[in-house]
């Protein structure tokens, strides 16, 4: 079990770390593209300074006519600063002048035409040429009073800024950095959470167990109070569910399927606690009414697990385990595949017990006898499949319990139950 734990723990942390990992590869990727955007904007918001400042020095001399005259002195001054091409446009968006660098006629012929430019704010594209370049293309519309857009409409620039290479390094660079720096923070995030969340999970764990630990109390308190008024001593439960579930392992049961049988088979007779004490324990045949009362253990039995969540699991052995393969068992006469598998594994465990165990009125019988009858009644009272698989294993089953007092089959039981229920 403590290895189990331990497995647990480390997927726990794996998963943990794995996480982390993931989130600081997304977390730096955005913030990679984040800090190239925010870059960008920046050199953007330099070219639109740069665009209205010399737009509006060439129109100051002459207002009633925006950006004729002085257009190609415009898109000069905006060529020897920031871009490497300008473009200058009056207000129907007709184009007045248009000047390049050397690095911009290189590019030039690269870059797709577009019409006539209706910017009401400005905006740009950022471009990779086929040959490697980086590219900023900034649209600014200007207006008369820069903090008031829609204040009457001077123009339009366009600028092209082929971005050099120590910029582009530097842009990178920060990029880089701020991506390295949100992946190093995701990283310490979950080596700063991963000794926080194996604390919770070791005190859930510890939560869990014990509340596991009552509800297996609550089971056998159950189970020995019906073996004490029927006057047993209550190791046939205990024999009786480890069987099952040893049976159970080797069909291939497992999980809660598993846990069902085994509480199923503990509490099998669960519904006894209500039968009267002169019919219970009436040392001669019943008579067929009490018969009838006496088999109405099976349906308060399936009322008493019904109310109790956790034990709902053993409502499948508690309602069939008198049910027979052939029909003819009660109180529903289900037949073959119908009866629940746990039940039609119980019924095998119930019975084999039943045979070779001492009890106040009979003697225990030799086991070549018990298989003997296990097989004749195969396909009538028990399912063939399940004896087939039981003979096999029925003289070490047998071998292990005899001579055991209820202390060691609890043992062999809780030994089960700490496997199949997970606690120690």
């Amino acid at each position: 079990m403590a290895s189990t734990l331990r497995t647990y723990r480390r997927l726990v942390a794996s998963r943990i770390a794995a996480v982390s990992l993931i989130v600081a590869a997304l977390v730096s990727v955005l913030a990679w593209f984040v800090s190239i955007e925010n870059l960008e904007e920046e050199a953007v918001g330099l070219a639109v300074e740069e665009s209205r400042r010399a737009v509006l020095q060439m129109n100051a001399g002459d207002a009633a006519r925006p950006l004729v005259a002085p257009a190609e002195e415009a898109a000069r001054l905006l060529t020897g600063g920031f871009f490497d091409i300008a473009e200058i446009y009056d207000e129907r968006g007709e184009r007045l002048a248009e000047h390049a660098t050397t690095r911009g006629e290189a590019v030039e012929a690269q870059l797709q035409r577009h019409a006539r430019p209706q910017h009401t704010r400005p905006g740009y594209e950022s471009l990779h040429l086929p040959d490697g370049r980086w590219v900023l293309r900034v649209f600014v519309p200007v207006w008369r009073d820069a903090q008031q857009p829609g204040s009457g409409l001077l123009g339009y620039v366009e600028g092209v800024r082929v971005v050099p290479d120590w910029q582009r390094d530097q842009l990178r660079s920060d990029a880089l950095g701020a991506a390295a720096l949100a992946a190093l923070a995701a990283i310490l995030c979950g080596l700063v959470i991963t000794p926080i969340v194996m604390h919770l999970s070791r005190d859930n764990e510890r939560k869990a167990q014990q509340v596991l630990a009552s509800h297996v109390a609550m089971m056998e308190a159950l189970g020995r109070a019906i073996a004490k008024r029927d006057s047993d001593t209550g190791a046939h439960n205990y024999r009786v569910a480890w069987i099952a579930a040893r049976l159970g392992e080797t069909l291939g049961l497992r999980d809660d399927a598993m846990r069902a049988l085994i509480i199923g088979s503990f509490l099998h007779d669960v519904g006894k606690i209500g039968i009267p004490d002169r019919i219970l324990l009436k040392p001669g045949r019943l008579d067929d009414d009490e018969m009838r009362v006496m088999r109405t253990h099976v349906a308060l039995g399936e009322e008493i697990v019904a109310d109790i969540p956790w034990l709902a699991a053993a409502a499948q052995v508690v309602a069939c385990h008198h049910e027979k393969w052939d029909g003819s068992g009660y109180p529903r006469r289900l037949a073959g595949e119908a009866i629940p598998l746990a039940a039609r594994i119980f019924a095998v465990a119930d019975v084999f017990d039943a045979l070779c165990s001492r009890r106040p009125y009979k003697e225990p019988m030799p086991l070549p006898q018990v298989l003997d009858i296990l097989q004749r009644d195969a396909g009538s009272h028990f399912d063939p499949q399940v004896v087939h698989t039981f003979v096999p294993m029925a003289a070490d089953l047998h071998a292990r319990l005899d001579g055991l007092d209820e202390a060691a089959c609890r043992a062999l039981l809780h030994e089960r139950i700490t496997h199949h229920f997970g606690f120690a």
